[in-house]
């Protein structure tokens, strides 16, 4: 019986090592099929992606700042792959950007002027009247909306929601006032999405220093006067003595940069100015004055 009992159970132990070993095949031979449909699906069913977007999306740095208007480096690769003329959207690339997309596109591009934000407000802390002291949160988007941060209804609220948008580092507020350190800026435009008053525009650098309308004030020069130092009174001396380059609009000096004018006109306006708040950034921006001639402009 026990030479029975022991036939038996070799029997049995022999039939689960090739039950075992036959399942262990059957799952391997299941997943090869699966390998081998998802293979020739994948193959079939693919999009091929234009040589050319690769190419670009290649040289492009890859920070995904969405500063070309667009939802990332992919997307973007694929616009100017279509439209040449973004070729000069990317802040972070530069120049040699510049000129490695437009390899990929085979076509010659020069160097663009790279596109910059500037803030049209020019008021320091000093420069407001009536400044009260603000004790809400610490954010432009919430000062905006209860108010009581500064009187005047355009100006910079100075709580910082564009520095803390800058992952460069290249804009702080100065005094109480958002100042861009050009020499860190890559053109991002987070500053400019985050501002909740649209005080921070981005505009094309075309030379450098670049002189800027330092307000946003839409009211009269009496309302002006009663709560900032500094703000755009309308006057329209600027647009008197570079009338191609400026325009008053709805009360406010406006430069039209495609028409930049030249430099006697720009330092005739700026002279003129009895508000100083014409001004120029840029890089070299500290080497320009901005001062305006008082004894010529004292009755505005």
């Amino acid at each position: 019986m026990s030479e029975m009992t022991a036939m038996t159970h070799t029997i049995l132990a022999e039939l689960d090592m090739t039950i075992v070993t036959g399942s262990g095949l059957c799952l391997l031979a299941i997943g090869l099929l699966f390998v081998i449909i998802l293979t020739i699906a994948y193959n079939k069913l693919k999009v091929e992606r234009d040589p050319i977007v690769e190419a670009i999306e290649a040289v492009l740095p890859g920070a995904n700042c969405g500063g070309c208007g667009l939802a990332g480096c992919s997307a973007y690769a694929e616009a100017v792959a279509v439209d040449h003329g973004l070729i000069g959207r990317c802040g972070p690339g530069g120049d040699e950007l510049v000129r490695q997309i437009a390899a990929a596109l085979g076509i010659e591009a020069a160097a663009s002027a790279p596109i910059r934000p500037v803030v049209h407000c020019s008021a320091h802390t000093d420069d407001l009247i009536n400044a009260a002291n603000y004790f809400g949160v610490s954010s432009c988007a919430e000062a905006q909306m209860i108010g009581g941060a500064i009187d005047c209804p355009y100006g910079c609220l100075g709580q910082g929601d564009c520095v803390r948008a800058c992952e460069f580092d290249a804009i702080h507020i100065v005094d109480g006032l958002a100042v861009v350190d050009y020499a860190r800026c890559v053109g991002c435009g987070a500053c400019a999405k985050a501002c909740p008053r649209m005080l921070i525009e981005m505009v094309a650098m075309q030379e450098d220093p670049l002189l800027v309308v330092g307000c946003s004030s839409r009211d009269g020069a009496k309302e002006v006067r009663g709560y900032c130092k500094v703000g755009c009174v309308g006057c329209s001396l600027c647009a008197k003595m570079a009338p191609n380059m400026f325009q008053i609009k709805q009360k406010l000096a406006v430069i039209d940069y495609e028409k930049y004018g030249l430099p006697e006109e720009r330092d005739k306006a700026t002279g003129k100015c009895p508000r100083a708040m014409l001004v120029y950034v840029g890089k070299n921006a500290s080497q320009t004055s901005a001062i305006p001639d008082n004894d010529k402009a004292t009755s505005v």
